[in-house]
C-alpha cells in the first residue's frame, strides 16, 4: 500500500467550475498556503461523460497533469455521487423514491436509488473508464468514491427497492418460517406465508413490525455499502496499492462505519461543527469515533474555512478558532486536514459557503491568512503521520443498537443514543480522558473501563465479552433502559437488565419514564442531586446502592448502584442524573481504575496524547477564552515553535502546543 509522506493540507478542488484563466493563479496560492493535496473530479460526471456512450477526459487531463507539474497530489474521486439529467431521463426508475411515495428529481445531488441497476452499471463503467485512464499517473496518491454516502437519500421505497429487499431477507432466514420468528409475527396477525408478500416499512396505519423497521435499516445500509464496493472493486482492480476512501459523516445514523471501515484503507469524515457552539462535543466525539472505525489515524476530509451556507444562521469561524479546531481533529488522530472548497463558488446552492480562498481573491483577507499560517505551521507536523492515539477508556458504541433503541413504541422518545453518548462523553473529555469507541466484538481488554450508555440491544455473545471483561478486574458502566432485547428485537425474560442483570447484581422490576420537564431528586454520597427522563424500580441482588430515589412511590429505592463481580466492578445508573454527579462518579470510577490525564492541567485546558516509536506527543489546546498558567514536571520540546518548555507554561486562549518527549533519551 502507497504510504502517507506529508501531513496532508488541502481542500476540494473544483476546477470545472472555473474558467481556466484562473488555474495558473490557484497555484500559486495553493504554494503560498502550503496546500499538497486536493481532491478533485467529485462532482464532475456530467462534464466527464455527456452521453452513455460519449466520455470526455480532456479538462480533467489538464488537471492531473497541471497538479502534478507543481508537486500538488490528488485525492481523485470517481464523480459518482450526482448523476447527470440524461441518466435520469434515460432510466428514470434510477430516481429514488420517498417513503410518501414521491420520486425525488434530478436538479440537486444524490438522486439515485441504491438498487438502481442502472445506476450501479454506470457508475462502475466511469470508475473503471478513471481507474484505467489514471492509474499509473504521478500525482494520484488516493482515491475517493463517491461523496458523503446516504447524506440525503439513505432510503428508497420504490418497486426495485421492495424486491432486492425480499431477496436480502432471503438469502439471511433462508425460510420464511425463521424470518416470522424473528420478527414476531404472531403479534398482529403479521404471519407471511409467501416472500412476496413482504412489502417495505414506510406508510403504515399505526407502529410498523419492529424487526421489519430493523431489517429495513440493516438493508438499506448494506445496499449503499454495495454501490461503493461496487467501485471500489473495479478501482483495486487496477490500483491495488493505492489507497481508498469515501468521506463518512462522522455521528450519521444510517450509515453503519464499522461495517463500511473494513471495506476503507483510510477512514475520513466532513466535520462541520457549529461555531455559535464553543465546544461542539459532538464533533469533537465523531473525531474519535473516525479514528476508532480502524483503530487508526483518520482523515478530516472536509471542514469550513469559514462560515457554512446551509443552516439556518450560518456563523463565521472568528479569529483563531478555525486553527483550533483543525489541532482537535489532530490531537484526536488526524493525519490530513482538508476543507470545503479551495475556492468559493460563484454559482450555484453552495456558493455562500466559505472557501480557502474567498470571492474576493483577496490573499490578505482574513481566512486566507489563516489558512496559509496553518498549512506553513502543518509541515511542522510531518513525524506524527501514523501515530497510534493512546486511551485507557473506551465507549461501547453500535450502530444496531442506535437503530433499535429509537424505533417506535418505546417506553420513553426521550432516550436518544447520541444524547445518552454524549452525556458520559462530556464529563470524561472534562477530566480529560482519552476515549476510543468500539463495537461488540471487539477486544476490550487493552482498557480499563468500559462505558455503555443506553445498551438497549444486546446479543448473549457480547453479554458474555462483558462477564469475562468484568470478571478479569476490568470496570463496566452502563445505565437505564439497557440490556433489555437481543438483535432480532425480542425482549430478555426473567427480569430487566436481561442480558447484563448477573454482572450488575440487580433486577428491575418495572420503568417509570418521566415527563419532558419534570425533574426529581435523588441522595447521593455527594449530596443531592436533580435527576430527569427515567427512573425505575431497582431491587439488590449482590449490588450495593450508591445513590436513591426521594421522589414519588419509589423513594427510598436504589437508583444508582455497584457490584463486585469477579475481580471487577460493574455500575448501573438508573437515571438521568445532572453532569455534577457523573463527575463525582466519574472521577471516582477512573481514580480506582487508575486510568487518569496524560498531563495534568487547568479547567478548560485539554489534552491528548499519541505515541510514535519512542515518541510520546502531547496535545494542549486551550478552548477558554482566557490564558491558562500551569506547571509541567519535565522538559518538552515543542513541535510547533521548535524551543524547548519547562515548569511554567502560558497557553493563551485558543492557543495550542505540542509537547514531545522522546523515551529513548528521557
Amino acid at each position: 500500500m502507497v504510504k502517507q509522506e506529508d501531513f496532508y493540507y488541502g481542500g476540494d478542488y473544483n476546477l470545472e467550475q472555473w474558467d481556466q484563466s484562473v488555474w495558473e493563479e490557484d497555484m500559486r496560492l495553493m504554494k503560498k498556503a502550503g496546500v499538497n493535496l486536493v481532491s478533485i473530479n467529485i462532482f464532475s460526471w456530467a462534464n466527464l461523460q455527456p452521453d452513455e456512450l460519449t466520455y470526455n477526459f480532456h479538462t480533467l487531463d489538464k488537471i492531473m497533469d497541471l497538479l502534478a507539474a507543481q508537486g500538488i497530489k490528488a485525492d481523485l474521486a470517481t464523480a459518482t455521487a450526482a448523476p447527470p439529467a440524461w441518466l435520469a431521463r434515460k432510466y428514470p426508475e434510477s430516481l429514488p423514491v420517498d417513503r410518501n411515495g414521491t420520486r425525488l428529481l434530478p436538479g440537486s445531488r444524490q438522486h439515485y436509488c441504491p438498487n438502481s441497476t442502472d445506476y450501479k452499471r454506470l457508475s462502475k463503467a466511469l470508475a473503471e473508464k478513471i481507474a484505467r485512464r489514471y492509474r499509473s499517473h504521478p500525482a494520484l496518491v488516493m482515491w475517493h468514491i463517491n461523496n458523503e454516502y446516504g447524506c440525503h437519500v439513505s432510503e428508497c421505497y420504490c418497486d426495485n427497492c421492495r424486491k432486492a429487499f425480499q431477496t436480502w431477507l432471503r438469502k439471511k432466514y433462508q425460510t420464511i418460517d425463521k424470518l416470522n420468528k424473528s420478527w414476531s409475527t404472531d403479534f398482529w396477525s403479521q404471519r407471511y406465508y409467501n416472500w412476496e408478500e413482504i412489502h417495505l416499512p414506510g406508510k403504515t396505519p399505526t407502529f410498523a413490525n419492529p424487526g421489519q423497521q430493523l431489517d429495513y435499516k440493516r438493508f438499506m445500509n448494506d445496499s449503499i455499502l454495495s454501490l461503493y464496493k461496487n467501485e471500489r472493486d473495479v478501482i483495486k482492480k487496477y490500483t491495488p496499492d493505492v489507497p481508498v476512501t469515501t468521506n463518512l459523516l462522522g455521528l450519521h445514523k444510517p450509515i453503519n462505519g464499522f461495517l463500511w471501515a473494513k471495506e476503507m484503507d483510510v477512514a475520513a469524515w466532513d466535520a462541520y461543527p457549529d461555531p455559535f457552539d464553543n465546544l461542539p462535543c459532538e464533533s469533537f466525539m465523531a473525531h474519535d469515533l473516525t479514528r476508532s472505525l480502524k483503530k487508526s489515524p483518520f482523515l478530516l476530509m472536509e471542514q469550513a474555512a469559514g462560515a457554512v451556507n446551509w443552516r439556518e444562521q450560518n456563523a463565521v469561524k472568528i479569529p483563531g478558532r478555525m486553527r483550533l479546531w483543525s489541532y482537535e481533529a489532530i490531537a484526536h488522530g488526524a493525519d490530513g486536514i482538508l476543507f470545503f472548497q479551495w475556492r468559493a463558488a460563484q454559482g450555484g446552492a453552495e456558493k455562500f459557503h466559505s472557501g480557502m480562498v474567498p470571492h474576493s481573491n483577496d490573499e490578505n483577507s482574513r481566512v486566507f491568512r489563516e489558512v496559509s499560517a496553518l498549512g506553513r505551521e502543518l509541515k511542522k507536523c510531518k513525524e506524527l503521520i501514523g501515530s497510534a492515539f493512546c486511551a485507557e477508556v473506551a465507549m461501547i458504541f453500535e450502530w444496531e443498537n442506535w437503530w433499535a433503541l429509537e424505533l417506535d413504541s418505546k417506553p420513553s422518545n426521550l432516550i436518544r443514543y447520541i444524547e445518552q453518548l454524549l452525556s458520559f462523553y462530556r464529563i470524561l473529555r472534562q477530566l480529560n480522558i482519552s476515549v476510543d469507541f468500539v463495537r461488540p466484538g471487539e477486544k476490550l481488554d487493552k482498557y480499563k473501563v468500559i462505558f455503555a450508555p443506553a445498551s438497549y440491544q444486546v446479543s448473549k455473545p457480547f453479554s458474555d465479552q462483558v462477564k469475562t471483561f468484568i470478571k478479569n478486574g476490568g470496570t463496566f458502566v452502563t445505565n437505564f433502559f439497557s440490556g433489555i432485547v437481543n438483535e432480532d428485537e425480542r425482549v430478555y425474560l426473567g427480569g430487566y437488565p436481561g442480558a447484563y442483570k448477573d454482572v450488575l447484581g440487580i433486577y428491575v422490576e418495572e420503568f417509570s419514564p418521566m415527563r419532558k420537564e419534570v425533574s426529581h431528586q435523588i441522595k447521593t454520597l455527594w449530596g443531592d442531586m436533580a435527576n430527569r427522563i427515567w427512573e425505575e424500580a431497582i431491587h439488590l441482588k449482590g449490588a450495593e446502592a450508591i445513590a436513591w430515589f426521594q421522589n414519588g412511590y419509589l423513594a427510598g429505592m436504589p437508583a444508582v448502584t455497584r457490584h463486585r463481580f469477579g475481580s471487577g466492578k460493574a455500575y448501573y445508573l438508573g437515571t438521568q442524573p445532572e453532569d455534577s454527579f457523573l463527575t463525582y462518579l466519574f472521577r471516582e470510577i477512573l481514580s480506582n481504575a487508575h486510568a487518569g490525564a496524560p498531563i495534568n492541567v487547568p479547567e478548560g485546558v485539554e489534552v491528548t496524547k499519541r505515541i510514535k516509536g519512542s515518541a510520546e506527543y502531547y496535545f494542549i489546546l486551550n478552548h477558554s477564552g482566557r490564558e491558562k498558567i500551569f506547571v509541567i514536571d519535565q522538559v518538552y520540546d515543542e513541535l510547533l515553535t521548535g524551543l524547548q518548555e519547562k515548569q511554567v507554561v502560558r497557553i493563551p486562549p485558543m492557543g495550542v502546543k505540542i509537547y514531545k518527549k522522546n523515551n529513548e533519551h528521557s
